[in-house]
């Protein structure tokens, strides 16, 4: 009676290890490269968005790697899942050697998410195994565990550099040494569930980029991304210059993503019973709705944001438990095996994260925005507002206008 939610568990814990080396490293890598090795803002932004040039190769072709390996998936998770924790270790637990460490930061950070979108793309493909197996509403069922443990293992990943200064004053080689150890509880909780018998084989991109429904919900994956992808490239800067409240990062971080895990769960109880769709776009309206005074915050407002956290976090919950639940669907019923289509979901849900840093990032630094806790002018203030909330509102207006425009009946 308990097997199907320990299994499920499985996918909870597993989604919680990609989920801290996703929007956490986002959030914490750059500003930790500015403050320990002075790399510049635009420097970085420049990496992060070469990197995610390569995954406009490397996200389809690792799809295809993993139809091929279909067979053996559980050995080439673990291989990935090892890469994974020794970039990470790399990443923070390691004084650059032998390169500058702008450069350290690229290999290090291409070593990390090469295999993170590997394992993403294995992990959301078996998913769409699992929940067919599962049976009706399988795949709302599957997201549920599956979102709640990635918002948990956010949740944590975003708070652990700042908890970790009270037991160490290094507190980002205890994250890095941290997340390798739930790689190797993950990998081993998945090791048995990584079976595709009896599901036919990949029917390759050029279905799914055909089907008129399966692009039009990469577009709005694409598009309904990218405010979180502004949003978080920006918040420790945000909170430490525009709302002057140092040292609240991390609590108000843990406010955010336990606001979007307790969330998760409840918008997939409600698209199940009223559909997906309108229960996507309530909550993409919430995000609007809170979003939107956010440019009128200044110094000392941290109570006010913190309820912006609450709103938004709980409407971040239904956009990564419902709108990945109807992609699967999606893909259940043209490519069952899903790998070519997650290659694709990959790469959409990350380079939104890198497109915001190179151009983000450049502009604040050339408006004057002192990240290193100097005095900044009242312009490059105002700037980082606008790009923080006013950016985010507008693209979520156009994901919603096309999210309302699309049938999902087929789904």
């Amino acid at each position: 009676m308990n097997a199907a939610p320990q299994r499920l568990g499985a996918y909870a814990v597993f989604a919680a290890l990609l989920a801290s080396a996703g929007l956490p490293i986002y959030i914490h890598a750059p500003k930790y490269y500015v403050d320990e090795y002075g790399v510049s803002l635009a420097a970085l932004g420049t990496v992060l968005f070469a990197l995610r040039l390569l995954d406009v190769v490397q996200d389809p072709l690792f799809g295809r790697l993993s139809e091929r390996l279909r067979d053996a998936r559980a050995h080439a998770v673990g291989i990935a899942g090892a890469v994974m924790a020794l970039g990470m270790l790399g990443l923070f637990a390691v004084e650059p050697v032998g390169l500058p460490p702008v450069w350290w930061f690229a290999v290090m950070l291409t070593l990390v998410f090469s295999a993170f979108s590997f394992l993403t793309i294995n992990f959301y493909a078996q998913g769409v195994i699992k929940a067919e197996r599962l049976g009706e509403q399988g795949h709302l069922r599957l997201a549920r565990w599956r979102e709640t443990g990635a918002l948990l293992g956010v949740c944590v990943a975003a708070v652990a550099p700042t908890a970790l200064t009270v037991l160490t004053a290094s507190p980002f080689v205890g994250f890095a040494i941290g997340f390798a150890l739930l790689a190797i509880i993950a990998v081993l909780m998945m090791t048995a569930e990584w079976s595709s018998a009896g599901t036919p084989p990949g029917a390759g991109l050029g279905v799914v980029l055909g089907d008129h429904l399966a692009r039009r919900l990469l577009l709005i994956a694409l598009l309904n991304a990218a405010p979180v992808a502004v949003s978080s490239t920006l918040f420790l800067f945000f909170v430490e210059a525009r709302l002057d409240a140092p040292g609240m990062e991390g609590p108000l971080l843990l406010l955010f993503f336990l606001s979007a895990a307790g969330a998760a769960p409840v918008w997939g109880h409600l698209a199940e019973r009223y559909g997906p769709k309108p229960v996507l776009i309530a909550a993409m309206l919430l995000a609007i709705g809170a979003f939107a005074f956010v440019p009128l915050l200044g110094s000392g407002d941290w109570v006010l944001f913190a309820l912006v956290c609450v709103a938004s976090g709980a409407a971040l919950g239904a956009d990564l438990t419902l709108l990945p639940a109807i992609f699967a669907s999606r893909m259940a019923r043209i490519s069952p095996s899903a790998a070519e289509g997650f290659g694709l979901w990959s790469f959409v849900s990350k380079f939104t994260l890198a497109f915001a840093a190179v151009t983000l990032l450049p502009a604040l630094e050339a408006a004057g925005f002192d990240s290193g806790g100097g005095s900044n002018p009242p312009e490059a203030l105002m700037l980082l507002s606008l790009l923080y909330a006013a950016v985010p509102c507008v693209l979520k207006v156009v994901a919603l206008a096309l999210l309302a425009a699309t049938p999902l009946k087929e789904v």
